[in-house]
């Protein structure tokens, strides 16, 4: 790009939707993978929002993100440790991934701009960070000129795992494509022969769910091929609004919206018919800059740094004549003697262990827990709130223990239970309560009791986190017996 242009402005949407079920234990329905930490100190989350910081010839607009409701406080927290103010979408409901990028586009025009948006899923990994910005600064250019641009992963091996873009083999007549290709087609996940034949063939890429273009062009583009998804969303946005650090759209326009994916909604119609269309040119990149989806534990553990017997062990792992095994404690000791090719992943509430080539069917056993009523499919035993986070320690008919941890300045809904009462006790820090008509402080193993059906709240007023133990008695111990009467996070 020439000195005498001003730089392209790039807007960062991360799509931050999925569970990510074939993760789990570790990765729960309401906690799914983006928002954990397994390739290092940051999340999937925050290594996506760092990874576009430095890109050449762009002006970068703060990170926007597009999310589930149930995320918004965890997400929330994870952009400000980042030092990042950006802006947060909230999905009322999931309709896939053409509506969410619609909102953002929406979000994206509000103020009369018209940016590139550089759209990324939140839970992928890229491990060369340099060859993924300099393979983005070709698609800003690409889409600034009106290109709808994807990025093909260069396939190293017959993958059956994944969506194919094939790519004409004609070279761009007018040399303004570089190294993009016109789109010829997308082909679904393929099986072991046909997956070689597109590695044979040397024109077809993995399909990464990464895209580039200009928020105008994707409303115009959709009003052609989706005009219903379209205008369901700009619905629900005329009937949004501001909520804080959150932008909410309309409940029932979205819930009405219909559900589909970009690819389908829109790519697919770009490939091979473009010009005959009027629709803009879809185009796609070729992008090596180690890619991975992690869309299972057997991908996590190609990607992580191996011993020279091919293990990757995180946490208290301890391992004794192992091959190639993939071993996580979340906190206890996991031993591990003479295995080859398992995955063992131990939290604090479920144990999973797996055949690495069998990772795909971890979903499965997610079914089954769902099926069964069981919490452990879709919640931690540690769960995060705005205010900080709670772990059940124990529980029996009549009786929870819980471990609280309130940050600085973190303040609990004023609230009331009908079916428990709860003893409180300070472990460290400082405790500011509200039981009925009194406000009182407890500090360090001072204790208080809340009798079944009395106001209260709990806040901390110091510097540094409050932990307590709380002792809930009662007929019934659910989270929905809670009537809030004030919430400063609009709960």
């Amino acid at each position: 790009m020439s000195d005498d242009r001003s730089p392209i402005l790039l807007q960062p949407v991360i799509l931050s939707g999925g569970s990510g079920t074939r993760l789990w234990p570790l990765s729960r329905e309401k906690y799914p993978k983006q928002l954990l930490s397994l390739m290092g100190h940051d999340s999937l989350l925050q290594a996506t929002v760092r990874r576009v910081e430095g890109i050449a010839g762009v002006a970068l607009a703060p990170t926007m993100v597009v999310c589930n409701e149930e995320y918004r406080f965890v997400i929330a927290e994870q952009l400000r440790q980042l030092n990042q103010t950006g802006t947060i979408v909230l999905e009322p409901c999931g309709r896939n991934t053409a509506p969410a990028l619609t909102l953002a586009a929406l979000a994206a025009i509000k103020n009369g701009t018209d940016p590139v948006l550089l759209v990324m899923p939140a839970d992928h990994v890229i491990t060369d960070v340099a060859a993924f910005q300099a393979t983005v600064s070709q698609g800003a250019e690409l889409a600034n000129g009106g290109a709808v641009v994807t990025f093909g992963i260069t396939p190293d091996a017959p993958e059956t795992g994944y969506g194919y873009i094939q790519a004409r083999a004609d070279k761009d007549a007018t040399g303004q494509l570089g190294a993009a290709r016109l789109i010829a087609r997308f082909v679904e996940k393929p099986d072991l022969a046909t997956a070689q034949s597109y590695l044979d063939a040397g024109n077809y890429l993995w399909n990464s769910g990464l895209f580039m273009l200009r928020a105008s062009v994707w409303l115009a583009t959709l009003g052609k091929c989706r005009a219903d998804i379209l205008t369901a969303c700009q619905s629900a946005w005329q009937a949004g609004q501001a909520d804080g650090d959150f932008v909410r759209v309309g409940k029932d326009a979205f819930a009405a919206c219909p559900s589909d994916s970009i690819d389908y909604a829109v790519m697919e119609r770009l490939a091979g018919m473009h010009a005959t269309a009027g629709l803009p040119p879809g185009v796609v990149l070729p992008l090596s800059a180690g890619w991975s989806d992690v869309g299972a534990w057997d991908a996590l553990w190609q990607v992580l740094p191996k011993d020279a017997s091919g293990n990757v062990a995180q946490g208290d792992v301890l391992l004794q004549g192992c091959e190639n095994t993939l071993a996580l404690s979340d906190g206890r000791l996991v031993a591990c003697v003479g295995v080859s090719d398992l995955v063992v992943v131990e939290t604090a509430d479920a144990v999973l262990v797996a055949h690495k080539d069998h990772t795909q069917d971890v979903k499965k056993i997610v079914d089954t827990l769902k099926a069964k009523g069981r919490s452990e499919g879709s919640i931690h035993r540690k769960v995060f709130r705005p205010w900080g986070w709670y772990d059940g320690i124990d529980a029996g008919a009549r009786f929870q223990v819980k471990r609280i941890v309130v940050k600085p300045g973190g303040t609990l809904s004023l609230q009331m239970h009908h079916h428990r009462a709860e003893h409180w006790i300070v472990v460290s820090g400082t405790a500011r309560v509200t039981k009925g008509d009194e406000t009182f402080l407890l500090s360090e193993n001072e204790s208080t009791f809340i009798p079944l059906g009395t106001t209260h709240r709990l806040e901390n007023p110091g510097r540094v986190p409050l932990e307590m133990i709380e002792v809930q008695s009662g007929s019934y111990l659910g989270e929905d017996d809670i009537v809030r009467f004030e919430d400063v996070y609009g709960r």
